[in-house]
């Protein structure tokens, strides 16, 4: 599908004739690929599926690939210990390089599918708390399998308006929006777009992005750090909603520190009042369209932090016996609290748990910290997402380690023979990494592994 010739018309005016013309002809080309690996599961030179072509220069953990593997046949990536995440979002990460990220509030308003967001949870640590938002409730889905699969056990998945959590007021250190938006960065990425687009689209969409910087900014504390970004490369969506931004946050809007930025990265690096502006154009960087924007809301911006009231009670406490047995699963239990929504049970860190009850009192929570399970007769029965969690003490439970076919039945959900299983539950393991729980009674095994996350493709 050939541009939109109102997009065309406007980059080359831009732009000029022949950067617009460079950038039009890198949109018809073939993209990269690129993944960012996990610290907490992997080594780059320890992912047998991917052939590393080379580092992400703004992204320590960030890496090209030489050729696109099928990642929905390698179970590495099953296990979290990497995101498929296009080059230029993860420039996010360097913009928060000179920020103290662990152990703060992280709020991810735009947040699925979860690269930014994983991205966000391993910079925050296990003192800190990710809120990764999405109003969608499919795509909300989709965020929370990732959120466990990447395992950090830092993170809270909502949905809900943005405004409800401005309602947070002055609550989080650092805010990202990543708008949502026109699209044209991913016009070679994802030939879709292209049909999708229109001036309406624009300008339906930069009202939203309005919207959703008024609410960030309420959420944000004073000193903490703003980022914005989008995949387009409109100005009106871009630079226009920083500027209109400041119309109405005026002296409170203050410069973050420098963020350093090598030539040879080819990023166009421009300002915007107090804002710090970074564009990705295919032509010139390694990676999607795409642009970042980054402020520090003034010390003396006034404000306090106010947490909206309790409409619900969420959590209920565990008995001595339970959380003797719930230790049992984790690593570093006396950093860790425990809890029951319903009847499951959930393991939260401590330096983040009142911050997490008071989120779920208030907002619709569907994931937080790392479900642990279901206790049956003061025994755990493991929930998937514990298989996953970093955190996990794998002298718990028996492991079965399995080859290449037996793997790959048990992320299809279908039967697997009883040799490499003891009796009773196994945590399931690949090359090492952790893909589940399964239960041998006997000769049969019982495939614990969620229907959600399940291998269709044969």
């Amino acid at each position: 599908m050939t541009l939109p010739a109102k997009f065309v018309e406007r980059v080359l005016c831009d732009l000029g004739e022949a950067e617009g013309r460079a950038l039009c002809a890198a949109l018809d080309g073939v993209p990269p690929v690129s993944v960012r690996i996990n610290p907490a599961k992997a080594a780059a030179d320890a992912l047998p599926a991917l052939e590393i072509a080379g580092q992400v220069p703004w992204c320590r953990d960030g890496r090209y690939l030489a050729v696109r593997p099928s990642f929905t046949l390698d179970p590495d990536f099953h296990a979290g210990a990497y995101y498929v995440q296009e080059a230029s979002s993860q420039f996010v990460g360097h913009l928060l390089e000179g920020v103290r990220t662990e152990g703060v509030r992280i709020l991810d308003l735009c947040a699925a599918p979860g690269g930014k967001t994983t991205l966000y949870a391993s910079l925050a640590g296990p003192g800190g708390l990710v809120v990764a938002n999405e109003i969608d409730r499919r795509r909300a889905a989709v965020l929370a399998d990732n959120v466990r699969k990447w395992g950090t056990g830092n993170v809270a998945v909502t949905t809900c308006e943005a405004r409800q959590l401005g309602g947070f007021e002055a609550w989080f250190d650092v805010v990202a929006v990543d708008a949502p938006c026109s699209g044209e960065g991913m016009f070679r990425k994802d030939r879709d777009a292209r049909g999708e687009w229109s001036e309406g689209n624009v300008k339906l969409c930069a009202a939203r992005q309005d919207e959703l910087l008024r609410e960030a900014w309420r959420a944000l504390k004073p000193g903490g750090v703003l980022i914005y970004s989008t995949c387009t490369f409109n100005r009106d969506e871009d630079e226009g909603a920083l500027e209109r931004m400041l119309g109405w946050a005026e002296d409170e809007a203050a410069q973050a520190g420098e963020v350093a930025v090598d030539a040879s990265w080819g990023i166009v690096c421009g300002r915007v009042g107090a804002f710090r502006t970074f564009r990705f154009y295919p032509h010139r960087a390694r990676g999607e369209g795409f642009f970042a924007a980054v402020v520090r809301k003034a010390f003396d911006a006034g404000g306090r932090c106010r947490t909206p009231k309790a409409r619900r009670t969420v959590f209920a406490s565990v008995d001595r016996a339970a959380a003797a047995e719930l230790r049992r699963w984790v690593n570093s239990p006396e950093r860790m609290c425990f809890a029951t929504v319903a009847d499951t049970c959930y393991g939260y860190y401590v330096a983040q748990a009142e911050a997490v009850k008071a989120l779920a009192e208030a907002l619709p929570v569907i994931y937080s910290g790392v479900a642990m399970g279901q206790l049956f007769k003061g025994r755990l029965r493991p929930d998937p997402a514990l298989a996953f969690f970093c955190g996990l003490n794998r002298d718990a439970v028996p492991a079965a380690e399995l080859d290449e076919e037996q793997t790959l039945r048990f992320l299809r959900r279908q039967e697997i023979g009883a040799g490499p299983f003891a009796e009773g539950i196994n945590l399931v393991c690949a090359r090492g990494r952790a893909l589940g729980f399964a239960k041998r009674i006997g000769n049969r095994v019982n495939n614990m592994y969620p229907n959600s996350l399940r291998i269709i493709k044969q």
